[in-house]
């Protein structure tokens, strides 16, 4: 229950450690002059320590899942330097909020209309990636009943939906641009949108998404994604209850989550393979170690098949055990490293024992 409630500001002790990174702090256009490299270890460095350092275990794994949910690439069109923002805007106000506003913030994330093309989207050049993954993806699946005249009606109603790039204006903020927007009649999942709304039909979109994030397929797919995750197991007994809960409390994240913590299955359930992240955040955190969460660290991360905000594609990290399975001599390497004080910047206390650390139930959990 404390986890569930748990959505406050983070303690004095971690603000310290995040105070110091820029790609925190700014926006795109003030990040500007800086590496992209720096940007994206920063935000990794972030990561890092708020999974080792944060009291709030239950909101870091949420945010850790729908960054992933909401996959942006950090390496295409810039993105680096807005994923900050996704972070502070996004993501982390949402984590345990309702699916419908974490939906909605998305949609008008710079980061996300960059990345799946939408600043390329206009009345006399179509681009439909934006509207098919957030059909396919952020809502629905791709069995969820949409049909491809509805991709691209919805990818009408958001042409001209990108980012600003007039000289002396915010740079990189979202803007919506008239002159690329199709004023044409649009029709949405069986909803007319009359023709000549501007900008307005995108906030019609913005209703319709409601409708999507509180579909039966939508709570489906949250509930099947969160009993994987926290279960091991999708077709669970308590996804099912999370199914009903997701839909009754129309898409409370933490309502959602309640059947599914508070199940027996949460301890009998099938032994989950912990993902590189998971288990390098977790090995620190139980051993009572410490780490900056800086480069030396990152390369392990990297080195076990899981560098934060670099999967290409917008499905995200996979969480199936057999995507991670080939990682264990990575995993040995780091455990043997850490003890040995070969890390950089990260230790455990002397004397840790590194068998416990290699056990099979420090991998699974």
């Amino acid at each position: 229950d404390r986890q569930l409630a748990a959505d406050g500001e983070e303690p004095a002790h971690l603000t310290m450690r995040l105070r110091p990174l820029d790609a925190l702090q700014g926006d795109a256009y003030e990040l500007r002059d800086l590496p992209e490299d720096t940007m994206l270890n920063q935000l990794q460095q972030a990561a890092i320590l708020r999974a080792v350092y944060s009291p709030n275990g239950l909101k870091e794994r949420m945010a850790e899942i729908w960054t992933d949910w909401f996959c942006v690439f950090g390496r295409k069109g810039h993105a680096a330097y807005r994923l900050g923002t996704e972070q502070n805007a996004v993501v982390r106000p949402h984590a345990l909020g309702k699916f419908s506003d974490l939906l909605a913030a998305s949609a008008h994330s710079p980061a996300m209309l960059a990345f799946l093309d939408n600043h390329f989207n206009s009345w006399a050049t179509p681009n439909e990636n934006y509207a098919r993954e957030l059909m396919e993806l952020h809502t629905l699946g791709v069995d969820g009943g949409y049909t491809q005249r509805d991709v691209r009606e919805v990818a009408r109603c958001f042409g001209g939906w990108g980012l600003e790039n007039r000289f002396l204006r915010h740079r990189g903020a979202f803007r919506f641009d008239a002159d690329r927007h199709d004023n044409g009649e649009k029709l949405v999942l069986g909803e007319k949108i009359p023709a000549g709304g501007g900008e307005k039909d995108g906030d019609r979109v913005l209703s319709i998404l409601s409708i999507l994030a509180n579909h039966p397929a939508t709570a489906r797919r949250v509930a099947r994604r969160l009993g994987r995750r926290f279960l091991g197991d999708p077709e669970a007994k308590a996804v099912g209850k999370a199914e009903r809960a997701f839909s009754e409390s129309k898409g409370d994240i933490r309502a959602t989550l309640a059947p599914i913590l508070k199940s027996p299955e949460l301890v009998e359930g099938p032994a989950i393979f912990s993902r590189p992240f998971d288990f390098l955040t977790s090995t620190i955190r139980k051993s009572g170690g410490a780490t900056d969460g800086g480069a030396p660290i990152q390369a392990t991360l990297r080195g076990m098949g899981q560098p934060l905000y670099e999967w290409p594609m917008p499905d995200g990290y996979p969480d199936s055990d057999e995507a991670w399975t080939g990682t264990m001599l990575a995993r040995w390497n780091y455990v043997l490293d850490l003890t040995a004080g070969r890390i950089g910047g990260t230790s455990v206390p002397e004397g840790t024992d590194r068998m416990a650390l290699l056990a099979p139930e420090a991998m699974w959990r």
